[in-house]
């Protein structure tokens, strides 16, 4: 079983609970409670300390998860109003990955923790759709309407690209897929949200604002978009075994108490009404000082934790039946826990998901064979060969798709290829099949250029599909050979000897794996085989995904 944990957002009311529950069921040496303030992470910690004693290492940690580890422990506002910090927040969502991966806060503390087990109970989607994309819209459109150029307005532009909620999302879980893998996580956890506590599109709630609440619905988006990425990390090669609890009710509650309540100005003051006529003009927002004091405001309360805290009305009308209604914090670390252990509780959305998605069946698998042999016979009666047009990606496929058929227009056989004298050979054969085969006309023609033998000579169309280009940028420069040999490889048909060499490689290693496959049978079918009995391009490229790209599917 496993004995350390990182549970982020472990402050909060259900990572409270689920770290108690970790220690009653699990017998854990450490936890890592991570929250974002450090205050937060310190008292949690606190109180589990003299809850249980020393029989478990309880660990602070905390900071903003989403942005570089430099800006985790500065507020958004903060950030958004320093323009080197913006810039960078914008590099670290939108540039480089690498650069962005090797900077992020939470890979950081995966990094520094190394845990066995991470259960995320942050409110991921609320976080996102709050940045509030459609405020951020709204001010951008104001002065691109204007007559002129207003300078201001690159601050709200920065603000509103900062605010989108896909982009964030997908760089989370790519820095989540490689820290889990390179820091040997075993399992992940995902404590989700609907967005709406269960609720459909007639919900009746908002966080304040009206309804139908754009914001609310962006959390639906964002909390099902997660769930979408969390599917496809579950179904990624070496990543951990990955789960996500999903509760559809508001979850509740921490402590019922007479407080002073803020707003979300954090303003408690109480004041002396005015009266006005209704006529004329109407100013929604007038100077408070203008105003005679009427002391605070305070109010017998709930607390739910991250929902905020609710009146007696408030709370009896929104857990009533037929509205959001209620589920507790210790049901749902008990699901988690139980999750952990592996227990088949039914709340695994990514297993419900796999059990309702379509499988690949024995129906289409016979229907393909046919459907490539009347490609073949196609090809035959039209002499036009039907290699690759450039539009399924990624540019190795097409790249790799002409080069397997200049091989097969060249030499035949799989064996010929693996039996070739010298790599310099496949490039002067291959040269030759350019025009016969049709590869130079077409190719070049859709965006791939073909690199001679001697690496200095390019053959290209109208347009170059790699590298790729981004913003304004429309040309590049071709003295540097590291980046060519990185083109390349990448979406260039190579007929260097040193990319033959690779290629005869290959042919012998499959050539080798299907003569695994013949003396040991099924129980040798995998992956790593070769299914071909003949010199299929598209079953040459496959091979080479699933066997040096890792893209191939585990269910």
């Amino acid at each position: 079983m496993y004995h350390d944990f990182l549970i982020l957002g472990g402050a909060g009311l259900v990572g409270l609970q689920v770290c108690r529950q970790i220690v009653a069921n699990l017998k854990p040496r450490r936890i890592v409670v991570a929250s974002l303030l450090e205050s937060e992470a310190v008292h949690a910690c606190g109180r589990l300390e003299r809850e249980f004693g020393d029989s478990v290492a309880f660990v602070p940690a905390w900071g903003n998860l989403f942005v570089p580890k430099e800006m985790a422990f500065l507020t958004r506002g903060a950030i958004l109003h320093d323009v080197p910090l913006r810039r960078k927040l914008l590099n670290a969502v939108y540039d480089d990955y690498e650069a962005a991966y090797l900077g992020n806060h939470m890979v950081n503390l995966i990094r520094t923790h190394r845990p066995e087990v991470i259960v995320d109970c942050v409110n991921t989607a609320t976080g996102f759709s709050y940045q509030d994309v459609f405020d951020g819209a709204a001010k951008v459109r104001t002065w691109i309407g204007k007559d002129g150029y207003d300078a201001k307005g690159v601050d709200d532009l920065e603000t509103f690209l900062l605010s989108q909620s896909v982009p964030q999302l997908i760089r989370h879980v790519r820095f989540l897929h490689q820290a889990t893998s390179e820091y040997a996580t075993q399992v992940y956890v995902k404590v989700g949200t609907t967005g709406t506590g269960g609720m459909g599109l007639n919900i009746p709630y908002t966080h304040s604002e009206d309804k139908p609440s754009k914001k609310l619905l962006a959390k639906n988006e964002a909390a099902f978009g997660h769930t979408g990425l969390l599917f496809l990390l579950a179904r990624t090669p070496n990543a951990p075994i990955v789960k996500e609890v999903k509760p559809a009710a508001m979850i509740g509650y921490r402590a019922v108490q007479v407080m002073e309540a803020r707003d979300k100005h954090d303003n408690s003051d109480l004041y002396e009404v005015r009266e006005i006529a209704c006529e004329g003009a109407l100013e929604l927002r007038e100077d408070p000082k203008g105003y005679a004091n009427a002391g605070r405001l305070r109010v017998p309360v709930v607390d739910t934790g991250e929902n905020g805290v609710f009146t007696r009305g408030e709370f009896a009308a929104i857990t009533a039946l037929g509205q959001m209604e209620y589920v507790t914090p210790e049901e749902i670390a008990t699901t988690v826990v139980l999750e952990i252990r592996g227990a088949n509780t039914g709340n695994d959305a990514i297993s419900a998901m796999d059990g309702a998605v379509m499988a690949p069946s024995y129906k289409a698998g016979l229907v393909r064979n046919v459907a490539i042999k009347d490609l073949d016979a196609a090809e035959k009666e039209s002499h036009i060969p039907s290699v690759a047009l450039g539009r399924l990606g990624p540019p190795e496929l097409s790249k790799l798709l002409f080069e397997a058929e200049l091989l097969r227009h060249a030499f035949g056989t799989i064996e010929a290829v693996a039996a070739a004298e010298t790599p310099a050979e496949i490039s002067t054969r291959c040269e030759a099949a350019l025009l016969p085969s049709g590869t130079q006309k077409t190719a070049p023609s859709i965006g791939i250029p073909i690199l001679r033998p001697d690496g200095k000579h390019l053959l290209r169309g109208p347009r170059i599909n790699v590298p790729e280009l981004e913003g304004h940028n429309s040309s590049v420069r071709l003295d540097d050979p590291k980046k060519v040999d990185a083109w390349a490889a990448k979406g260039w048909i190579d007929l260097r000897p040193g990319n033959m060499e690779l290629w005869r490689a290959r042919c012998r290693k499959m050539l080798a794996a299907r003569a695994v496959l013949r003396d040991e049978g099924s129980a040798a079918a995998s992956t790593q085989s070769f299914m071909a009995t003949e010199f299929e391009i598209g079953e040459l490229v496959a091979w080479i995904f699933n066997n040096e790209m890792g893209g191939y599917r585990v269910k």
